[in-house]
């Protein structure tokens, strides 16, 4: 899948878990082009986090990932979104972002979502299917 429609994929499932539920947050944009522009500004981080960091974080983590037969992913995915989180709340870019309340079960939960939304999405969308 290209970086794009990774992007849009991302955009779409995060916008989703937007929606469903009450603990997460994607603030920013006060009429429907601002929001859309803080959904797609979030999606590109997430996008940029889990392109960039969770390779090397998989990468280190393969023994865990061995011993729990692969669900230290859900982990991974969990610091991926607390990452980004913490990155949209600096206030770098704008006054848009992305906030979890909750704790860590609430990152986990959403992280699960999150993955399942981005497997449907991604195998909805036309493009290259390798």
């Amino acid at each position: 899948m290209t970086f794009f429609l990774r992007f849009v994929v991302t955009s779409l499932a995060l916008w989703i878990c937007d929606l469903i539920f009450s603990s997460f947050e994607i603030f920013g944009g006060d009429d429907a082009l601002g929001r859309i522009l803080a959904i797609a500004g979030v999606g590109l981080i997430f996008t940029l986090v889990s392109s960039i960091v969770k390779p090397i974080v998989s990468f280190l983590s393969i023994p865990l990932l061995i011993l729990t037969l692969g669900l230290f992913y859900l982990i991974i995915n969990a610091a991926m979104l607390w990452l980004t989180e913490w990155l949209t709340s600096q206030n770098w870019l704008g006054d848009w972002g992305l906030e979890i309340t909750g704790g860590f079960w609430w990152y986990l939960w959403i992280a699960l979502i999150l993955a399942i939304l981005q497997a449907l999405i991604g195998w909805v969308v036309p493009g290259d299917k390798k």
